[in-house]
């Protein structure tokens, strides 16, 4: 997979996207201005952008995503995790609980979706 990354605004821009898509982008061009007080110029060059690295696509005037909102986020999970923790799921769990305690039901879930992972 392509490495992807969004820019703080990018990611504000690509939500409102995930939400309405598919979208026409003068109807794109309207919400930006409405949500972010942006310029055409500026909703145009952003889209441009992510349009480029692949995340979206803006053919026909008409606005969709080339990946999801979930994939884009697994991926960037997994890249966290392989870059903090050297790919290590323990070692990212053992952060992420931070000493705190599971209850019974939430350790019975960890342990079925476990087992639905196992090769």
């Amino acid at each position: 997979m392509k490495e992807y990354r969004l820019a703080e605004g990018e990611a504000k821009f690509a939500e409102l996207i995930w939400q309405n898509e598919p979208i026409a982008s003068p109807e794109l061009v309207k919400l930006c201005e409405k949500e972010f007080e942006w310029k055409k110029s500026t909703t145009y060059t952003v889209l441009k952008k992510l349009c480029d690295r692949g995340i979206f696509q803006n053919e026909n005037a008409q606005v969709t995503s080339l990946i999801s909102k979930e994939e884009f986020y697994s991926y960037k999970s997994r890249e966290f995790v392989e870059q903090t923790f050297g790919g290590s799921i323990p070692k990212f769990l053992t952060a992420f609980m931070g000493g705190k305690r599971l209850t019974a039901k939430q350790a019975e879930e960890i342990k079925e979706l476990i087992d639905s992972f196992k090769g």
